[in-house]
């Protein structure tokens, strides 16, 4: 049973365990517990009667006045109620200075400090923490073999080290997992040989006498022990043939460990979340003969805008004109330097052809032409910055995103051959503000004219160079969608507007409106079609009746499906036969092959290795909600090594900074409750003061600009960060979710429930709590640039 169920009897022997008879109480006050609950109780209380050596500091914690205040060898600094607790609490373990001691002080002093400043608030609420878990997303340990748990001792060696002791936490034929004292010197950067000594007294391997090589895979820690993930790299095909046996021997007698398909599970289930919103937009490169080139693009819900930006009056994308091989190369080359990675882009129209312009940070820095490139851009209403984020490619990693035991470890032959093919990732990111515009237009141009911006212009293409691909999700229309533009007029009642159509099907559109319209989706919407009534000749292409499926970016792009009656409706026979006669002139959106969805879902795990950004995760409570999990990688990230630096344990992150004062509720509770799934997400953005203090400590502080200020405040708030030591920004996306896609994790699920029932129903019930998700992403060199004085100073790390 869970040690929660327990806290009364635990603070009932708390006041006792200084006593010289604890033992006496202890058994007469748990005789009607179970061992196991006796044990971990012990455990309990043993872990808050153990000394602390930790130094209470609320200086920069505390609205009030701190004090120095020595206890033993040690001198804190409290404010008076944090002593009062400190002296209080130090009576109950006989005036000594011990965990328990250390942790009831902070929680009181962060239960005060909650409660001042939500007096309204409920218990519950005040109580909440703003700490996040963090969830491994794109990098699962996937096993093809079953493993259980079963522990035995162990003895750990390594060149230069004594044998540390141990025991084993689970047990594989391939594999194990171990658990070590946390001071235990081994380097986890070398194999390390395990004798598995109770193995070694019941059977007699050569291998179990001497010990068996394993390289660490993964390592975890707490305040007292390490847990190390092990990969046998050593070992006879004999002893491979009796721990084969042993574990089929012991299948029923000990608990199948389950832990790696629960995390991959999980993982999963939040991507399936995620996915459906991911506004960025994947790109595949591959290495020719003509240099590197992006081959393959993915496509999400969320993302079909940035899709749809590239492409010119033929519907042809532009994006490869932008994305050159010479470009690619340098910013392949450069991974850490942003002047490569930011791209500046605007459009040209004339007589009815669309020209793009683009041009790269390091391009203008070099060519002395940013001033003139920012000024003359953002009078384009087609003004975009993107950031291009790039990851290579482990092929030493299975591409397959989860395993269970008797799976096969590949992909189709096919699949596989085409993964290999590609280098690296990247992520086109869109951080065009409109709201910043004003500030680009304040660049001087120096006195360059705008055609020295000639040499920008990109080639024209007439042929999509990129293979499109979606996300495998379940596709609301039943029928092949094909991109295709055209102006379209509609209407409901007095409301109007006008647009184009983004992709279309024999019975559905979808439309990009001019400007938002919140319609009635239990009316009728009428679709005229002006462009394309010269060639339907005498049928009428006007006032067609559609009905609204779903709206996103707030009514701007809407979902329709034609409403059909008892007579032939016009508008599906004609785009029936439109589709027809130009099938092999329209660009697919999407595959029903197998090969196809194969691939995409490659595509999706290299893209989910390595995000640019930080997903977030809206978790429903009793009372309200809380933003619980944060998506995390096995790669270092700013925005979580930030948050993580004043948490405590691993894997958690202190997110109190960003949603203290009411922000939770404001910013992400209040919005994401008013919004739907199919409207996608909307952002808005803070600044981030990160100050250096002492013993390696930092101190962040999160605003929105208005909140800051004018632009001249503004600019103070960045050079004041950057002088106490560093300053960020962050945009930070939001949304709504809708079901959980428990169909994608359907296997991981059954094998879960087969043996440990409970963990798949939380896993259930965990998902289908989340109503919110979102992002954040940081877009510091973007905002360095709206402010023309400070742009020489991007911190490119």
């Amino acid at each position: 049973m869970s040690l929660e169920q327990h806290n009364a009897l635990i603070e009932q022997l708390k006041p006792l365990l200084m006593e010289d008879n604890f033992h006496e109480l202890f058994e007469h006050l748990t005789s009607d517990e179970t061992n196991s609950t006796r044990f971990l109780l012990k455990m309990e209380l043993n872990r808050l009667s153990s000394l602390c050596t930790r130094v209470i500091d609320l200086r920069d914690k505390s609205e009030l006045p701190c004090n120095s205040f020595t206890s033993g060898s040690q001198t804190h600094f409290l404010d008076e109620p944090a002593k009062s607790s400190f002296i209080e609490t130090l009576a109950l373990y006989q005036n000594q200075y011990t965990l328990g001691v250390y942790e009831q002080v902070m929680l009181a002093h962060k239960t005060r400090r909650q409660k001042a400043r939500n007096p309204q608030a409920g218990d519950d609420l005040a109580l909440t923490p703003f700490i996040a878990s963090g969830a491994v997303l794109g990098s699962y340990f996937n096993r093809s073999e079953e493993r259980m748990n079963y522990s035995i001792r162990i003895g750990v060696l390594q060149p230069g080290l004594s044998e540390v002791s141990g025991i084993t936490v689970d047990l594989s034929v391939g594999g194990a997992r171990i658990r070590l004292p946390l001071s235990n010197g081994v380097n986890i950067e070398k194999p390390v040989r395990v004798k598995l000594l109770e193995l070694g007294e019941e059977y007699y391997f050569e291998d179990l006498q001497n010990g068996v090589d394993y390289q660490v895979v993964d390592s975890e820690s707490n305040h007292e022990y390490t847990w190390l993930r092990l990969k046998r790299i050593g070992g006879s095909d004999a002893l491979t043939e009796m721990l084969a046996n042993l574990i089929q021997g012991y299948k029923y007698r000990y608990k199948v460990d389950i832990n790696d398909i629960l995390v991959a599970a999980t993982g999963l289930g939040f991507e399936r979340h995620y996915l459906p919103h991911l506004p960025h937009l994947p790109l595949y490169v591959e290495h020719t003969e003509e240099g590197y080139q992006v081959t393959h693009k993915l496509l999400s819900r969320d993302n079909q805008k940035l899709q749809h930006f590239f492409r010119d009056e033929k519907e042809i994308s532009q994006l490869p004109g932008m994305l050159t091989a010479n470009r690619l190369k340098a910013l392949i080359d450069n991974p850490q330097t942003i002047e490569h990675s930011l791209f500046f882009c605007f459009t040209f129209q004339t007589q009815g052809n669309i020209y793009f312009y683009s041009a790269t940070l390091a391009e203008l820095l070099k060519k002395e032409l940013l001033g003139l490139f920012l000024h003359f851009g953002t009078s384009k209403s087609s003004w975009s910055i993107f950031k291009l984020a790039s990851h290579q490619i482990d092929h030493q990693t299975s591409y397959k995103s989860s395993i269970l035991p008797g799976d096969s470890s590949d992909y189709s032959a096919l699949t596989e051959a085409q993964l290999k093919r590609f280098t690296h990732v990247l992520q086109l990111i869109d951080l065009t503000n409109e709201e910043a515009l004003d500030s680009y237009k304040q660049w001087d141009p120096m006195g360059h004219h705008p055609n020295e911006l000639k040499p920008f212009g990109q080639a024209k293409l007439s042929l999509d160079k990129i293979k499109l691909l979606s996300l495998q999700f379940t596709e609301r229309r039943n029928e092949a969608r094909f991109a295709f533009k055209t102006q379209v007029n509609v209407s409901q009642g007095k409301k109007s507007a006008q647009g184009f159509t983004l992709d279309i099907s024999g019975k559905g559109l979808q439309v990009t409106l001019n400007d938002g319209i919140e319609f009635d989706a239990t009316a009728p919407i009428l679709v005229s079609f002006p462009k394309l009534q010269t060639l339907a000749g005498k049928t009428k292409l006007s006032q067609l009746p559609y009905r609204l499926i779903r709206t996103r970016k707030n009514g701007v792009t809407i979902h329709l499906a034609a409403q059909i009656g008892h007579t032939p409706h016009v508008g599906v026979a004609f785009i029936n036969r439109l589709i027809e006669a130009n099938r092999d002139k329209l660009q697919k959106l999407t595959e029903a092959n197998s090969d196809m969805k194969e691939l995409s879902d490659g595509l999706k795990n290299l893209l989910m290795r390595e995000l640019a950004c930080v997903p977030y995760f809206l978790e429903k409570t009793s009372k309200s909600a809380k933003l619980g999990v944060l998506g995390v990688s096995k790669h270092s990230n700013t925005i979580t090594d930030l948050f993580a630096a004043t948490a405590q344990d691993t894997l958690q992150y202190d997110l109190v900074s960003l949603l203290d004062d009411g922000r939770l509720k404001r910013d992400f509770i209040d919005p994401i409750r008013q919004m739907k799934p199919q409207y996608g997400l909307e952002s808005f953005e803070v600044f981030v003061q990160v100050s250096r203090q002492s013993q390696g400590r930092v101190k962040i502080k999160c605003l929105p600009p208005a909140e800051i200020g004018d632009q001249q405040a503004q600019v103070h708030f960045i050079r004041q960060s950057q002088n106490l030591g560093k300053f960020m920004a962050l945009r930070i996306y939001r949304g709504a979710t809708g079901k959980p896609d428990l169909s994608y994790i359907k296997r991981e699920l059954e094998y879960i429930n087969v043996h440990a029932p409970h963990k798949a129903k939380k896993l259930e019930q965990l998902m289908w709590h989340i109503i919110g998700v979102g992002e954040l992403l940081e877009i510091t060199p973007e905002v360095m640039l709206r402010f023309p004085s400070l742009y020489n100073v991007i911190d490119t790390n």
